[in-house]
């Protein structure tokens, strides 16, 4: 297999750094191309890699789903899809014309046999050579057929000097058995290099930065510890209710849908090693041994380490909204959680007793995701209690939404002629920047047409998470259905009052 040769783009902005544009050309196949995640992810990201020439040379894009579409038809689709997001439509129709549909029939062996002909077709057409990258925008449960079927067709094989490789998105598995499954399927088609588990969390600019404060600064490395660290706060929280998910929700529930990967890989970011280098496999193999080292969490100590909330009727923004229970499709008895508090320790000399909470949910007051380093506060300080203003000691904080910024606070003498200390910021804001960086969506499509695998979740990561959460999802279920855990909350608020205890209680 030939190596992949880059080229050198820059973004727009007097001071944009420079970044690899894909030379090799490429066939991209979406499967499930009439979905949501389609028209308002995957192609608007593919038109902005357009826009800034990110593309190779020869491309083009097959669209694969069960609805009865032509090319014209599914054109015209994704167009009024990039109409009302506000897109820039000068360069559509050079964009569209090399957009296509194929009808594919998930289960049948016969349409995967017609895809791989329309592919060398669409190929021919446009120099794309054999080199093919698909993306598997399905619901989950079609995931282990399709694969199948994909490897049963040949198109998993990888023909002489090109590539073929394969991108799943969450939910990968539903628990650990499951996940295990899917990868054996996956393996048994395509090889590990192929395989792209993707989290577009871990695309955004916040996130890539956190290993460039951690490891390019020396300011920083010898402070991350034990030592000077007092607790680590990983939160994401949305406003947003269950909204049409309610069938994909009912079954998942927050820690399958958002802690066994959003929440950890955010955990492991922050936890990891330093890598001698900074290479996908290496970065890779130092985030594994951070779940590794989770320590578990168990029915005897279960009370003490989560707090499961359900959101009910409430008022959000002046408005009033329904409870879970009553939105569309959810079972009016469910106790489904929508939202979890959890605090986990990991056994390794850095980390030893230092507390990570981390907290997910819908429908609460505020949109917010952040990573919270809380630093020890000063011992037996010169100024005593009486130059402190209230206001917490060191902090740096990386905010990944609404905004995307790196605050560290610090304490400083207030303006005046007496010593009075009070709270001050740092922050360095993405929005003030002049450079236009890329999306998340755009940067995980690039990295996966440019062969870079450092976004991506290796399989022993995959079920290292799975193998950590399983035993606790069981447990939880195990309580729920006793109603122990679960605990409800008005929509809007700040979820379940309950979830402030698990600070209070300390490990023993």
């Amino acid at each position: 297999m030939t190596d992949t040769v880059f080229s050198t783009t820059i973004l727009p902005g007097a001071d944009a750094c420079l970044y690899d544009s894909p030379r090799n050309p490429c066939l991209i196949v979406i499967i499930g191309a009439s979905g949501d995640l389609t028209i308002r992810k995957i192609i608007p990201s593919l038109y902005q890699l357009f826009l800034h020439d990110s593309l190779p040379p020869g491309w083009a894009v097959l669209g694969c789903a069960r609805s009865q579409l032509d090319s014209p038809s599914f054109r015209s689709r994704l167009q009024q899809g990039l109409d009302q997001s506000g897109a820039d439509m000068t360069r559509w129709l050079e964009f569209s014309e090399k957009l296509y549909y194929q009808q594919l029939l998930y289960e049948d062996k016969a349409s995967f046999d017609a895809l791989a002909a329309a592919m060398v077709r669409i190929s021919d057409s446009h120099q794309t050579g054999s080199n093919c990258l698909y993306y598997l925008a399905l619901p989950p449960f079609l995931f282990e057929t399709v694969i199948s079927l994909l490897g049963q067709a040949g198109l998993a094989a990888e023909p002489e000097g090109a590539w073929r490789r394969i991108i799943v998105e969450k939910p990968f598995g539903f628990d650990l058995q499951s996940a295990v499954r899917l990868d054996g399927i996956l393996v048994g088609c395509f090889h590990e290099r192929q395989i792209y588990r993707i989290d577009h969390y871990l695309a955004k600019e916040t996130v890539q930065n956190i290993l460039a404060f951690r490891f390019a600064n020396a300011i920083l490395r010898p402070l991350w510890s034990r030592k000077y660290i007092e607790y680590i706060d990983i939160c994401a929280l949305e406003t947003l209710g269950v909204e049409h998910r309610a069938g994909y929700y009912e079954k998942a529930g927050v820690l399958r849908d958002m802690f066994q990967n959003h929440m950890l890989q955010l955990l492991s970011l922050v936890a990891m090693e330093p890598p001698s280098q900074f290479q996908a496999e290496i970065v890779r193999t130092r985030k594994a041994a951070v779940f590794k080292a989770l320590h578990p969490v168990t029915l005897n100590n279960i009370a003490g380490h989560i707090v499961l909330g359900q959101y009910t009727e409430g008022v959000l923004d002046d408005h009033f909204v329904a409870g879970y229970r009553q939105e569309p499709g959810v079972d009016p008895q469910s106790l489904t959680p929508t939202f979890a508090s959890m605090k986990v320790f990991i056994d390794n000399r850095r980390w030893q007793g230092v507390p990570f909470y981390l907290t997910s949910g819908k429908r609460v007051g505020e949109k917010k995701t952040s990573i919270a380093v809380q630093f020890r506060d000063v011992a037996r300080s010169v100024f005593g209690n009486n130059f402190m203003s209230s206001g917490c000691p060191n902090r740096l904080t990386f905010s990944i939404q609404p905004q995307e910024k790196i605050t560290l606070s610090f304490r400083a003498k207030n303006p005046g002629p007496v010593m009075c200390l009070r709270p001050i910021d740092l922050e360095f804001c993405y929005a003030s920047e002049s450079g236009e960086g890329l999306g998340a969506y755009e940067k995980v499509l690039l990295d996966c047409l440019n062969g870079d695998q450092m976004l991506s979740l290796r399989k022993d990561s995959e079920e290292l998470c799975w193998a950590f959460l399983t035993p606790l999802i069981e447990d939880c279920e195990q309580c729920i259905r006793t109603e122990r855990i679960l605990h409800f909350y008005p929509a809007g608020s700040r979820g379940p009052v309950e979830a402030e205890r698990i600070r209070e209680n300390q490990r023993k």
